[in-house]
């Protein structure tokens, strides 16, 4: 299987990995399977995080049926302060039943107030550096959605890793991609299929992949097919037919940049408003030719984005700064229109 050196911290990577997000909803049972599977196909890289609820347990379980050795396991923390960020490593430890994590990040810096707080006297970055000393975690990366903040940042950062999104439709990375690459940072791809709004996530992946400056791109997957469809993107030619070049085009035009990832971090909505899965029906419903599906999903919903009373809970927590207000509103008025 071809690897990929994650920047100079010595790990070589599998150039596919796994994005831990989705498994929150699965069972134990199911993310055992999919982690034999990742052995199985071959994919070395597992990434999680201490705010995607119980995935760091369920891969921490999962791990006791294979080789702990087989795998690089990341995870990061969004504690900003050296109190949290001990303790957020300790318990990491503890979920992913690991006597060392391999790569430990500061997740989802948004701006330069944050990141001069993580390296303060008390900050964050202080407790990483005590434990990858005491050999706990054996890597410092950073995580974040700002071009504009890591260009700030990317000339000086003492990180050994930069994940950071990047698919057919979000390329701002790619100038910090190749500044990362050239200071022997590694750099790991979050969002490779723009967080399921892609339609074909196998070009996405090969898109990606073609980047030479990129180690790992992590999409999320909540199944063993996915597990088995994602890695068989390694056996193609990264070469573009015509056809294919042609079917890239029409994706970006159709997507723009306004759209959800499903990353999630807008929940949880006090309406209980599942908000990516509303912007998911609304897709399938007016660009994917699958109205008829999508009209029963809907319909078949619990709380739907009608429910929303504009309380603005979302929007400051989604990293994309999404309007998700109006957004619900269109989704109510496209449904509207074809109900």
């Amino acid at each position: 299987m071809q690897k990929r050196a994650l920047g100079l911290t010595g790990l070589n990577v599998v150039p596919i990995g796994f994005g831990g997000i989705p498994i929150q909803r699965l069972e134990q049972s199911q993310v055992t399977a999919i982690v034999k599977q990742l052995a199985k196909e071959g994919l070395n890289f597992i990434d999680t995080a201490r705010g995607y609820t119980t995935s760091e347990e369920m891969i921490g379980e999962a791990l006791k049926e294979c080789r702990r050795e087989e795998f690089i396991l990341a995870t990061k923390s969004m504690s900003r302060d050296y109190v949290g960020m001990k303790n957020d490593i300790e318990t990491s430890l503890r979920n992913l039943n690991t006597d060392a994590i391999d790569l430990y990040q500061c997740h989802l810096v948004k701006d330069l107030s944050q990141y001069t707080q993580i390296m303060s006297e008390e900050g964050a970055y202080k407790a990483l550096l005590e434990a990858k000393a005491a050999g706990k975690i054996r890597h410092i990366g950073i995580t974040a959605h700002s071009a504009d903040f890591i260009r700030e940042i990317i000339r000086e950062m003492p990180f050994e890793t930069l994940q950071f999104p990047y698919n057919l439709v979000e390329k701002q990375g790619e100038p910090l991609f190749e500044i990362a690459s050239a200071r022997g940072i590694g750099v790991i791809v979050m969002k490779p299929i723009a967080g399921g709004a892609i339609p074909n996530g196998r070009l996405s992946l090969k898109h990606v992949l073609n980047n030479s400056h990129v180690t790992v791109a992590i999409p999320g997957m909540d199944s063993i097919d996915q597990v088995v469809a994602n890695a068989s993107v390694l056996r193609d030619s990264l070469i573009f037919s015509p056809d294919e070049l042609r079917e890239m085009s029409e994706i970006v035009s159709t997507l723009g940049e306004r759209f959800c990832r499903r990353c999630g971090y807008c929940l949880p909505c006090p309406q209980n408003i599942d908000i990516p899965t509303q912007f998911l029906l609304e897709g399938y419903l007016t660009r994917y030719n699958l109205s008829e599906w999508a009209k029963i999903r809907y319909e078949g919903l619990s709380v739907k984005a009608e429910a929303c009373v504009a309380c603005g809970a979302c929007e400051p927590k989604c990293p994309y700064n999404l309007p998700i207000i109006d957004m619900l509103k269109n989704v109510v008025t496209q449904f509207e229109k074809h109900l």
